[in-house]
This record gives structure tokens, C-alpha cells and sequence, in this order.
């Protein structure tokens, strides 16, 4: 009699669990985290503690460790991922996706995709940073609205979207963060603890999170946004850039919108376009002035697009309102120029003044503002943006970071210019429309994912 009841119970108790799952999984949700117990995770790289308290998970951060991570034993490809988080203010975070680790990269280094939990006053919760491999893919600089969505000292709901090329990350419903990219489609899902060094002001500190749940099936994709979309596949454009108004400028294949400056044609000489890149090879000094414009005239307001790849001490430039009144005395087509330069070993970046002859500045008129790590290494791709508003005030972008802004016909504008190698070009800078320009310096440099949007 008294087996027949533990054995009832048994039966109940399963009978309840499974209907219990049954339920929960009827809309396709999974929870990942049982509130008991880490089962179904396991730790990799650093050494700060994880463990489940108050039904959530708990990682507490411990000196002189690399970056720690609870990572899913499961990988996973397409899903939609919720969860709730808490962390210390002197503590940086994140949740990696798609997340890989090999022997035979940097010792089994976590490395892929990371949504970042960012409390300090840089506010980048929600960004896409790739850890141990290309750095930042989507800081907040460019989404301002999305930093304010991250609360201190509260409960916050990250969910992310991972859905073919596309990820896109949400936090307390505020869309923050449109990536898209191909580097990694399938991968684990892990809880990072960043490393603090030697600080021990920071020793101890933690960040939890609870109600960590997946969804893999019957995927439905977040209503669209207006925030900005970063295309990281070369010469793409999906089906809502174009919507939003973005057209490509090269294809990697065709160049039909461009041609020589001061000509009808593209350039027969020097000058590739085929294999997925524009590219300039390198002068033997005989021949340099060779730029190419796009044949259509862009302004008064847009946004131009476009990724570089520097070779050692390269020198190059985009250029845009550029007013073929102007003589250039067979030199270079005139007008604003986004510096494309290899500081580090072209003598360019030491002229000027106050570095405004430096990558992405607005050449030898205004320096660019950027930080260190902006710049990626020679013979990678950097992307740059030029924004151009209808108040008049204009943006450089590189690889996503802020790095000049001004306003066209400004008094602080017009001061800049006079102070400039283009002082005596009446009007420079101030056209209505110009041609967007890519320029021919002497040295191998190459384009791709060529993009306008006008406003």
C-alpha cells in the first residue's frame, strides 16, 4: 500500500512536469536555467565564480583572471534569446552568441558575438562588440537614443534576435542594436564576467541574471525600426536597407555609376573593379590625378557609405560636393575630403595642423576625434560614413565611432576653411549638390559596399 502511494505520486509528479514543459513549449519557449542548479552550462577561460541565488544565476568577478564565461553546452543557431539582468556599476558584462571555442584559436579563447551590458557612462548596453576577434561591430555612437534604454542598479530585459545574417538586440523593449553579418551562424550562448585586472575596487563586484529562456522555432522577427543597419557582408544590401532608401553605388562587379574625373569613362588605366573591389594599384610616379567621381551629383542631404583597405603608407581620399568649377590644375577633383591615410607611416598625417591631415579627418580643415582602437590594422577593412543633414551639419563616421562634425556655411566653417590649403577656392565646401569622388593619391588602396542614401 505504501508503494502503491509513492509510486502514485512519482506518476503525478511526472504527469505535472510534463505538462507543465507541454505548456511552456506550446509559443516554442525554453527556459535555460532551471533556478536551481547550473545544469545544461559549463565554464570556460577565467576563473570568476558563477552560482545560482535567489533563482538567478550570480557571477561575481575575481582578480587577476581573464574574461570568464558560462557558456550553454548546446549551440545554437537561429532563436530568439530573453533574459533579465542586474549588474554592478563598476562592473562590464555581456551575453556572447554564436560564440565559438577552439584549440587551435588563441588557446580555446571564447570568441563571437557579444551583446554588451555596459553601466558606465559610455552607456553601451545593448551594442554588439565581437570579443577576441574584430572588436567593436555596433557601438552606440550611432543609435544615441538607444543608450538611454539601460537602467543602473535595476532589473533589466535583453532580448536578441538572431535570424539568418540578421541579429538584433533589444533592451527594456528599446530597440538598440541591427547587425548584419555572416562570420559566425551557429555557435554557443554564454554569461561573460569581465576581467578587472589587478583592481581591487572592483574585486567581488557581480552581475546576475534569472528568467533565461530561448526560443528556436517558429521565429517572428520584432516589428522594424528606424535605428541604423550595419551591413558587414561586402557589397550586400538586404531588402530593409533598401526600403529605407539605401542604393548601392557598386555591386562588386559593374562600376556603370562611375567615371574618370574630367571624363565620360571609367579609367582604362590602374583602375580594377571586377573582383569584388574597386581598387587603385600603386603609380610608378608617372601618372597620379586619376580619380573617378560618380556620375550623378549627390546633395543637399544624404548619407554615403563606403569601406577602405589601406596598404602600408597608403594615401587616398573620398570626397564629396565636388564642384568641377573649380580648376584643380590637373590635380585632384576639390571639394570635402574624408582623409583616407595610413597615419602611421605616411608623412601626410604630420602636416596640416593639429593632425587634420589624419584618417577620417576632414582634410587639412578639422581633426578627427577618435579613439584608439577606431582604426583598424592596414590590409583590414575600415568602414566609413559621411553624413550630411539638411541643417547643414555633417558627420564622419569611422568604423562606427564619431570622429568630426561640423555645419556647412558656419562662421566656425567658414574661419576653418580660411585657414586651410583651400582658402582661395570662393565657396569651397558649399555647392547644393557635388560629385561623390574616389581618389588617386599614387598608392594601392581599395573600395567596396558603396552606399547612398539621400534624404
Amino acid at each position: 500500500m505504501k508503494r502503491s502511494r509513492i509510486y502514485a505520486a512519482v506518476l503525478l509528479t511526472i504527469l505535472v512536469v510534463s505538462t507543465t514543459y507541454a505548456q511552456k513549449s506550446k509559443d516554442g519557449w525554453q527556459s535555460l536555467f532551471n533556478g536551481k542548479d547550473l545544469s545544461g552550462w559549463k565554464q570556460l577561460n577565467g576563473k570568476a565564480t558563477y552560482e545560482v541565488k535567489d533563482g538567478a544565476i550570480v557571477g561575481t568577478s575575481v582578480m587577476d583572471t581573464p574574461n570568464s564565461f558560462l557558456t550553454t553546452e548546446k549551440d545554437y543557431g537561429d532563436f530568439i534569446f530573453e533574459c533579465e539582468l542586474k549588474v554592478d556599476n563598476k562592473l562590464n558584462s555581456g551575453i556572447q552568441i554564436r560564440s565559438l571555442s577552439k584549440p587551435d584559436y588563441m588557446n580555446g579563447r571564447v570568441h563571437g558575438y557579444q551583446v554588451e551590458i555596459d553601466p558606465s557612462d559610455r552607456a553601451y548596453s545593448g551594442g554588439i562588440y565581437d570579443e577576441a576577434r574584430r572588436g567593436w561591430l555596433y557601438p552606440l555612437d550611432i543609435n544615441p537614443a538607444g543608450k538611454k534604454a539601460f537602467k543602473k542598479d535595476q532589473w533589466n530585459k535583453y532580448r536578441i534576435e538572431a535570424i539568418g545574417n540578421t541579429i538584433r538586440t533589444f533592451v527594456n523593449d528599446v530597440p538598440v542594436a541591427y547587425l548584419v553579418d555572416d562570420v559566425t551562424p551557429v555557435g554557443f550562448i554564454c554569461l561573460q564576467v569581465h576581467s578587472i585586472g589587478k583592481d581591487q575596487s572592483r574585486e567581488g563586484t557581480q552581475v546576475s541574471w534569472k528568467n533565461i529562456r530561448i526560443k528556436t522555432t517558429n521565429l517572428k522577427p520584432s516589428p522594424a525600426s528606424d535605428i541604423r543597419i550595419v551591413n558587414m557582408i561586402p557589397n550586400s544590401i538586404t531588402d530593409t536597407e533598401k526600403k529605407a532608401g539605401w542604393k548601392q553605388l557598386y555591386d562588386g562587379k559593374t562600376v556603370d555609376q562611375w567615371r574618370a574625373y574630367g571624363g565620360t569613362e571609367f579609367p582604362s588605366k590602374r583602375w580594377s573593379y571586377n573582383d569584388g573591389t574597386i581598387t587603385i594599384s600603386k603609380s610608378d610616379g608617372s601618372e597620379t590625378g586619376n580619380d573617378i567621381v560618380t556620375k550623378q551629383l549627390y546633395g543637399p542631404a544624404f548619407e554615403f557609405q563606403f569601406e577602405f583597405k589601406l596598404t602600408e603608407g597608403a594615401n587616398s581620399g573620398v570626397k564629396y560636393f565636388v564642384d568641377q568649377k573649380f580648376n584643380s590644375k590637373g590635380k585632384s577633383g576639390i571639394g570635402c575630403e574624408f582623409q583616407v591615410l595610413d597615419d602611421a607611416k605616411h608623412p601626410d598625417a604630420k602636416m596640416g595642423k593639429n593632425g587634420n591631415r589624419t584618417i577620417a579627418s576632414l582634410y587639412d580643415v578639422i581633426t578627427s576625434e577618435k579613439p584608439a582602437n577606431a582604426i583598424k590594422k592596414i590590409g583590414e577593412w575600415n568602414q566609413g560614413r559621411i553624413v550630411v543633414k539638411k541643417d547643414g551639419t555633417v558627420q564622419h563616421f569611422l568604423n562606427n565611432y564619431k570622429v568630426v562634425e561640423y555645419v556647412r556655411g558656419s562662421q566656425a566653417f567658414k574661419d576653418l576653411v580660411a585657414g586651410s590649403k583651400f582658402k582661395d577656392f570662393d565657396g569651397f565646401g558649399m555647392s547644393e549638390k557635388g560629385n561623390l569622388l574616389l581618389q588617386d593619391h599614387g598608392d594601392n588602396v581599395s573600395f567596396r559596399s558603396l552606399k547612398i542614401k539621400e534624404q
